[in-house]
């Protein structure tokens, strides 16, 4: 047991960060959208949000940790750092590097908010649904436990989860865009407009 302790624990850390991860996703999405309700929501609401990103961060380096330090596979730092420089699942551990990038990138662009651009913010905050996407393809193809029946579903309801959320934030969006209404025009501008065309 003690010789795989380095294994289980990326087991362990890997599937804990991915849960992590999906939450902050579905918590994200259901704050976008009246699933929580009609604003003003409590203050703790988007504490909660900005927790579970912050957690899923440190669950990932342990993730990553773990694997270095195991001795089953012998990964490099190089090849949990850089995609596609190991031998092992090289695509589906690529699909969790980059994943933890965007992630890194979400959270530390969430630190700084208050110091960034807000247009810069959330086009970076769009990456998390890059980051749902790439993270449960890792989970599915470079882990152990995508056989695991229950692992499994948790994958279907959560991606069910998002789908849905992701279709209610779009169809509100679409009814809060302004509808352009085009301005009358002065019967001397028409005249004006009229006698420009026929020259």
């Amino acid at each position: 047991m003690s010789s795989q302790i380095f294994w289980y624990s990326a087991r362990a850390a890997g599937i804990v960060a991915w849960a992590l991860a999906s939450a902050s996703v579905v918590w994200g999405l259901a704050l976008s959208t009246r699933a929580l309700g009609k604003r003003p929501r409590p203050a703790w609401l988007f504490d909660l949000h900005r927790f579970l990103g912050g957690i899923a961060l440190i669950f990932t380096a342990i993730h990553v940790l773990a694997v270095v330090a195991d001795s089953y596979v012998h990964f490099s730092l190089i090849d949990v750092l850089v995609p596609f420089t190991g031998t092992w699942h090289p695509v589906a551990v690529a699909w969790g590097i980059v994943s933890l990038y965007l992630l890194a990138a979400v959270e530390l662009t969430s630190l700084a908010r208050a110091r960034i651009p807000k247009r810069i913010w959330r086009r970076v905050h769009f990456a998390s649904f890059a980051l749902f996407a790439l993270s449960t393809l890792h989970a599915l193809t470079a882990g152990t436990d995508r056989r695991s029946g229950p692992f499994v579903v948790a994958v279907v309801a959560v991606c069910s989860t998002v789908v849905v959320l992701t279709a209610m934030r779009v169809a509100a969006s679409v009814r809060r865009r302004p509808t352009l209404v085009s301005a009358p025009v002065a019967p001397a501008t028409r005249r004006s407009l009229a006698s420009s065309a026929s020259n």
